[in-house]
């Protein structure tokens, strides 16, 4: 190794150059600098290697492959040609082939600990576990660490994990790494906290809880130190599988004895009272209760544990934990749904909250405490539970305009607490329309009075009264939704307008404003609001839904494409990132880890958004590009679609959209519903379904072929044709059925909270006859593929189906185009009026299959287009006439002038939209028209 590192000195500083020339980006340089050095020096294959990187990042692929083949078949041995090979192969996304390039360094260098390594490492980025087992242990055996043999113990676990067959998993895979560690153990050589957190996974996953048990309260458990009570929530998690629950009890309430604020502690010390009541547990007389201590078994005794519990945090003069007061809340919950009276012995509930809400209203957290209890309140108590509340709260003297102000950032966030429990009890709901006006104007007192505490804050942070605005612009929905008063929409936005000047960095002034706009049909400020959100990681898979969901939709092709970007490359690199995860969690010893990476990157390639955002990306450049930049035959091969293969994972979707990302403080009724979130999925899947065939459909489309025959009379017989008709067939067939299942789904109306999932485009597909429109276009071009197949003479019966089938389409499209008709934004009565689905169904419109037909019905088609087109364009024109500095706002609800000028620009930002969807609708519109006159027949 020292003389092969000492020869390779003045290549390194040879190379060096090249090095510096791809590190910045200059690769036209990096290849010229190799070529000059291969002259020379023609035998240096790292050069070769760094000159193929070059290539392959300024597109040339085939080339620099060729190149590192070359290098490759050499078998390589020194470093700077193999880490530069495997830099090459992860950007060619071929990480299989840096298995073979280290296998063969380890053959030509057997006592290297570094190939071997590098060779395991290879093995992890491409899931091969057997393979990791036996270079762990080759490993092993020529360098005799620890980590080593447990990176070949943790690859058996990896078999039994991801193998098919569970009973080979449990009596192959997990027993033989049970032996492997046992072994060690035997010998005395457990160094780490890693290797007996591995011995516990695998006593865990063969269900061997009595061993893992005694493993972790044995000298082997003192290794467990990296996290807090790592070994006693260990123990708990056993004693609660081996349904241990004197042992569970007892531990609970040692622990709540040291850290009387451990939530969980509180959940299992409940949890296993009422296991041991119900099986009428009692301690023996004379022995100890079991090994953890003194277990409790009746109600008199737990409420007694948590009353001393408050009643010492009472005594304290440092600060008060909450774990006690609602340890209280959380008991009385548990006894009420048992239907046990002495409950009463804990106190009243409205007077525990308002003892709760006396020491903690000043904290952000006092809010989602309380409000999983609130239903301990009767209704009849809500008001008085308010009222209370308010005398809790310490404001100023009431001034001209009828309200008290806080002195300080406490009381600011006490007042704020009580406004958020008054809607989450439904008390805002029930105020009539001027009772919630008032309501809208008290709250914007509080909030502008409340941004002179935060004018010292950096455009990072938030204002302190950021909340009043955000609850402001919910009822203002609400008015909205229940009057139909566009007004109140507008009103809005202009109030998350104003909260984004005073506080840019609010994610949930961003996430409405997003909503809002999308609701409206505006686009082209919501890509720009995503982009501010600066969504990290799977983020993009979470929320990404809210940008996505919309982008196809509305118009703005250009911005929808961006969209879809934002999501599929964090998908794309998700592959690659997660073995970087599972290689630092082999090289650290976290092994508990590595499943979770693993099921980590499964939930991702299931991820029912991933299917969406691909499928409509690729719709949206067939619509967009297909016979207008390129063929479509050309752009169907350029996505590598294959119409006889799904690969969406429909048996295994995962829905991993976080639907409750918008603050909510809705009461019970109007919440989201477990039900809600499963008919959302069931609406998604089956639309997603409908995108996937039409997709599939228009590959099998372009796979057909347009090569006339050789006589009109000949008739085809290739098997390939043949084939190929025959998938287009089944295809529609599916999507017939699953139109049929689409049209049941939409008749069921289901109306979803306003902050909760978007309705997916289904209905409004249905509805507008799109859906129909697409399947009989592509029929009809299975039935011209039949024409061509069987040959004019012999068709007379095909001639005139064709024939009816174009004069249907052509009647269903003139129906689609008159569903456009109509402004999408007009001015009546000095208001500003949208109708927003215009343009949806506008994009339905212009969302035809690529066609051919006889010239007549072509002539038609051309017709609805140019139709279509003068639509357009008249709407363009009388958007830009239309005048918004005649708008009256505030009709019916004063606004300052200020808040007038926010919500001007939220309109002018909806007009700018529609015009730039309008014009890229007409462009498309326009380009489709030439694409028709230039068809030949």
């Amino acid at each position: 190794m020292a003389a092969r590192g000492h020869v390779q000195d003045p290549n390194d500083r040879r190379l060096r150059p090249i090095y510096d020339y791809l590190d910045n980006g200059n690769n036209k340089m990096a290849i010229q600098q190799a070529d000059k050095l291969l002259k020379k020096h023609k035998d240096l294959h790292c050069a070769k290697v760094l000159k193929a990187i070059g290539l392959q990042r300024t597109g040339k692929q085939d080339e620099a492959f060729s190149l590192a083949q070359e290098v490759a078949t050499l078998e390589p041995t020194d470093d700077n040609s193999l880490q530069a090979l495997t830099i090459l192969y992860r950007e060619m996304h071929r990480p299989e082939l840096v298995t073979k390039l280290y296998e063969a360094a380890v053959k030509k260098v057997p006592l290297s600990e570094e190939y071997h390594s590098h060779l395991f490492m290879a093995y992890a980025r491409v899931g091969e576990y057997k393979k990791m087992q036996q270079a762990g242990m080759a490993l092993y055996k020529t360098v005799p660490k620890n980590p080593y043999y447990f990176w070949s113990v943790m690859s058996l676990v990896m078999q039994a994990i991801s193998a098919q067959d569970e009973k080979l998993a449990q009596t192959m895979f997990l027993p033989l790494a049970e032996r492997m560690v046992e072994k060690m153990v035997k010998e005395e050589k457990i160094e780490a906290e890693a290797e007996v957190q591995l011995y516990f996974m695998i006593l865990e996953r063969l269900g061997k809880y009595v061993e893992a048990l005694d493993m972790v309260r044995g000298p082997l458990g003192e290794k467990l130190t990296s996290e807090l009570q790592s070994r006693e929530n260990k123990c708990m998690m056993m004693y609660q599988r081996l349904q241990l629950w004197p042992e569970c009890n007892a531990l609970s309430y040692k622990l709540l004895l040291k850290n009387p604020d451990e939530w969980q502690f509180y959940l299992s010390y409940f949890d296993s009272l009422f296991h041991l009541m119900d099986k009428s547990w009692s301690p023996p007389n004379e022995e100890e209760h079991c090994v953890e201590g003194p277990v409790h078994t009746t109600v008199a005794e737990a409420v007694k544990f948590v009353v001393d519990r408050m009643e010492e945090e009472d005594k304290k003069d440092s600060r008060p934990l909450r774990g006690p007061y609602m340890a209280c809340l959380e008991l009385i919950h548990r006894l009420r749904q048992r239907g046990c009276p002495d409950e009463e012995e804990l106190g009243d509930p409205l007077e525990l909250m308002l003892q709760f809400f006396g020491k903690f209203g000043d904290k952000p957290c006092c809010i989602t405490d309380l409000k999983i209890y609130l239903h301990l309140l009767p209704p009849e108590q809500h008001t008085q539970f308010e009222n209370r509340l308010g005398e809790l709260v310490p404001l100023g003297e009431v001034g001209e305009d009828g309200f008290g102000f806080p002195g300080d950032t406490k009381a600011l966030q006490r007042h704020l607490c009580v406004c958020q429990l008054s809607r989450v009890l439904g008390l805002q709901h029930t105020l009539d329309t001027e009772g919630k006006l008032c309501l809208i104007t008290e709250l914007k007192a509080h909030y502008h009075y409340g941004l002179q505490f935060g004018k010292s804050c950096l455009k990072t942070e938030l204002q302190f009264s950021d909340t009043y605005c955000l609850m402001v612009a919910h009822v203002y929905i609400d008015l909205w939704t229940e009057t139909g008063d566009e007004n109140m929409l507008w009103q809005c936005l202009g109030v998350l307008e104003e909260g984004l000047s005073y506080s840019p960095s609010n994610a949930q002034f961003k996430l409405l404003l997003l909503l809002l706009f999308c609701r409206l049909g505006a686009f082209q400020p919501v890509v720009d609001l995503y982009s501010s959100l600066d969504a990290k990681h799977v983020q993009h898979d979470t929320i990404g839904y809210l940008l996505t969901r919309y982008a196809g939709s509305l118009g703005q092709f250009a911005a929808a494409s961006q969209s879809y970007n934002f999501s599929l490359r964090f998908f794309h690199s998700n592959q690659k990132d997660t073995s970087e995860y599972i290689i630092q969690a082999y090289k650290y010893g976290a092994f508990e880890k590595i499943p979770e990476f693993i099921a980590f990157r499964t939930r991702l390639n299931q991820s029912l958004h991933f299917a969406q955002v691909r499928t409509e990306r690729m719709l949206l450049d067939l619509y967009t590009e297909a016979d207008i930049t390129s063929s479509l035959e050309e752009s169907v091969k350029a996505m590598g679609l294959c119409p006889e293969e799904d690969d969406i994972p429909w048996d295994n979707m995962r829905d991993n959209r976080d639907l409750t990302v918008l603050f909510s403080w809705d009461p019970k009724d109007r919440e989201l519903t477990e039900e809600h979130r499963r008919l959302s999925l069931e609406e998604e899947s089956v639309w997603l379904k409908v995108r996937s065939l039409t997709l599939r459909l228009l590959a099998s489309l372009a796979l057909l072929g347009h090569a006339p025959s050789k006589r009109n009379s000949d008739k085809t017989n290739e098997n390939g044709v043949s084939a190929k008709s025959s998938t287009l067939q089944t295809l529609l067939s599916q999507l017939d059925l699953t139109l049929q299942t689409a049209a049941q789904i939409t008749e069921k109306q289901t109306q979803y909270p306003f902050l909760g999932p978007p309705s997916s485009r289904l209905a409004s597909a249905l509805s507008s006859g799109s859906c129909h429109c697409q399947a009989s276009a592509l029929q009809l071009s299975l039935t011209l593929q039949e024409l061509e197949t069987t040959g004019l003479d012999d068709s007379s019966e095909l001639q005139t189906q064709i024939c009816n089938s174009f004069k249907s389409l052509i009647v269903q499209l003139q129906e689609l185009l008159s569903r456009c008709k109509g402004d999408v934004l007009e001015m009546k009565d000095s208001r500003l009026m949208t109708q927003p689905s215009l343009l949806e169904t506008l994009v339905f419109f212009v969302e035809p299959v690529v066609l051919s037909g006889f010239q007549e019905w072509t002539g038609s088609l051309q017709g609805i287009v140019t139709q279509a087109l003068d639509h357009v364009k008249g709407q363009e024109a009388s958007l830009t006439a239309l005048k918004l500095a005649a708008l009256t706002l505030g009709v019916g609800h004063a606004q300052t002038q200020e808040e007038c000028g926010f919500t001007r620009a939220a309109m002018d930002k909806v007009q700018t939209s529609y015009l730039g969807s309008l014009q890229e609708l007409g462009d498309l519109l326009r380009k489709r028209a030439d694409s028709l006159k230039s068809l030949k027949f």
